[in-house]
């Protein structure tokens, strides 16, 4: 007898090929047929009326820590997301050694906003190597999770302390590639880096990435080109600001060293400076006249995202601002209540030198949310621009103003600028590029500023009932098959025989996400941004239900997924 079959449903499989009215049937963990089926089964899905599609794939998440105490990705898992991948910007949790422990805390704290009480009283910190710290998480989540070998957390292993601010020696070099090798064949699926100036570990210095040389970075792209199933992945100064000459070379030269697919994070496209999009896309046309391949990460929907001048966020990476919100907290107010310092902050944040982070800068649009002091009292859900008006003050004088009488703890929610025709517009024009790949939710990190696990129901209701700039067959390909094809995820991606039974069976009059809302679940009682599903009836990894019309069931039947075991080679060439 089989073990599941999902009847009668509008199964759109991943490839991009029409829907059509088929039964699904499940056994051991597998797709087993596809079709009009006669057999029984001890659990009978009716999918009359629904959708049944391939379970969704992440490729860019940091969960590395979340997993230990929220083995279901939550909220990536209600929405749909049934695999994912970590230990992307350099920052993964191995390999470590047990007094870095509190070091890699505080940065994960501090760039990639996990919050210090979750890492601490939510992680056991029990491994040393790369294949211990997958042996904690086998046979205990509840989605298939890959992880890629940090360039960051590799340094520190080798270098220590000094990781930050030097380069390697060459026997550090020596020993850098042998540990990497060793990750590798320990399950990473390849290694990540970073080349920014976005990133600064706890104590305000750069991560330990940034100490890396040229040289550096290409000795270890050979080690991953050495092993199957690998990849490379990056953030670059150069996907905000555009890119250098080092930069075009060098990106390509770790492609073509590795002969593996590079892929970036996060193509923002701005529609009052379109060619920026257009130049960011010449990369990776040049690469592959190089001989390397190099994918560029978009969102296809609008992120729910909260900011503040309290805590670390994007607003902290404005060009012009990293001095002044580098300060400590007291030292922060002083400088941020001076009028010399709030021009000159509003100044450089409309400046065409902002880059990617320019569309921050609408502060009339910015709507307040939480607050903490009785100056404040009742502005929560009103924005600044109708704030400014009724006490006569310019609007960023009077968001500056909320802030400093909260302390600079108040909750700030953001317009969206680009939430216009004229940005989806250039958005969809850079989807049938074949090196745009529509994912980079983040999701695990950030935890109280942003929820982008909830980007496929998103996109899904985008696509069926908003501005319908993409069929359903062809988002589910690009949510499903098409990221699993890039990373080489054997057998994932498709509903298909012989395919792992990951599936979404949604209803596709109402499928979508409700609003964030920010909620207090964390270890330690730390906050977390969170949206609920809507319209999501059933998801199934490795054939079984993890969750029930939006609901986890609590089974946790996630593969931890290992390179070469679980990925095939994808090359660049």
């Amino acid at each position: 007898m089989l073990d599941v079959i999902v009847r009668g449903g509008q199964l759109v499989d991943g490839t991009g090929n029409p829907a059509r009215t088929a039964d699904v049937a499940i056994a051991a963990g597998r797709v087993v047929a596809v079709g009009r089926l006669d057999e029984s089964a001890r659990v009978e899905i009716d999918a009359d009326g629904l959708v049944v599609c391939p379970g969704f794939v992440d490729p860019h998440t940091h969960y590395d820590a979340q997993l230990f105490w929220d083995p279901h990705a939550d909220p990536s898992s209600i929405h749909g997301v049934t695999s994912v991948i970590g230990g992307n910007c350099s920052f993964a949790l191995a390999p470590i050694r047990a007094g870095d422990a509190d070091y890699t805390r505080r940065m994960m704290a501090r760039v990639e906003g996990m919050p210090l009480a979750a890492l601490e009283e939510g992680v056991p910190w029990r491994w040393e190597s790369f294949g211990d710290y997958l042996g904690a998480l086998d046979g205990r989540i509840a989605v298939n999770a890959g992880f890629i070998a940090g360039h960051s957390a590799l340094r520190r292993y080798v270098l220590g302390p000094d990781a930050n601010r030097r380069a390697a020696s060459p026997d550090e070099l020596r020993r850098l590639r042998e540990v990497l090798a060793a990750s590798i064949e320990a399950g990473a699926l390849g290694l990540s880096t970073d080349i920014s100036e976005s990133h600064m570990d706890g104590d305000g210095a750069p991560i330990p990435a940034k100490g890396a040389t040229p040289e550096e970075r290409l000795a270890l792209c050979e080690i991953v080109g050495r092993h199957e199933g690998t990849t490379l992945s990056g953030i670059f100064e150069g996907g905000s600001n555009g890119w250098s000459d080092f930069e075009r070379d060098h990106l390509v030269r770790m492609s073509a060293t590795a002969n593996r697919v590079l892929n970036w994070n996060l193509m923002v496209v701005d529609a009052s400076v379109p060619e920026r999009a257009r130049s960011q896309l010449e990369l990776s046309h040049h690469a592959r006249a190089q001989g390397g391949r190099i994918v560029a990460l978009l969102m296809p929907v609008i992120v729910p995202m909260n900011m503040s001048f309290g805590n670390y966020c994007a607003l902290f990476l404005i060009p012009g601002w990293r001095e002044t919100m580098a300060l400590p907290p007291a030292q922060r107010m002083a400088a941020l209540a001076d009028p010399a310092t709030q021009s000159l902050l509003q100044a450089t944040a409309t400046s065409p030198k902002a880059g990617m982070f320019r569309r921050l800068s609408d502060f009339a649009g910015y709507v307040i949310g939480d607050t903490f002091s009785e100056a404040n009292r009742g502005l929560t859900g009103r924005s600044v621009r109708d704030i400014a008006a009724e006490r006569g003050l310019e609007p960023f004088e009077a968001l500056i103003r909320v802030v400093l009488a909260d302390d600079l703890r108040t909750v700030l929610w953001p317009s969206a600028p680009d939430d216009d025709d004229a940005h989806w517009a250039l958005r969809a024009s850079l989807w049938d590029d074949p090196d745009i790949l529509l994912a980079g939710s983040d999701a695990g990190a950030h935890l109280d500023r942003m929820c982008g696990g909830s980007y496929p129901t998103q996109f899904l209701a985008d696509c069926l009932r908003g501005r319908r700039l993409m069929s359903l067959e062809r988002a589910v390909h690009e949510l499903s098959a098409k990221p699993a094809r890039l990373f080489g995820l054997r057998d994932r991606g498709l509903v298909a025989p012989g395919a792992y039974a990951d599936l979404v069976v949604f209803d596709p009059t109402s499928v979508g996400a409700a609003p964030a809302r920010l909620v207090h679940d964390l270890p330690g009682g730390s906050a977390r941004v969170t949206a609920d599903s809507i319209g999501v009836r059933h998801v199934f990894v490795n054939g079984v239900e993890t969750v029930r019309e939006g609901r986890v069931t609590g089974a946790k039947p996630g593969t931890v997924l290992r390179s070469g075991r679980d990925t095939a080679t994808v090359t660049a060439r």
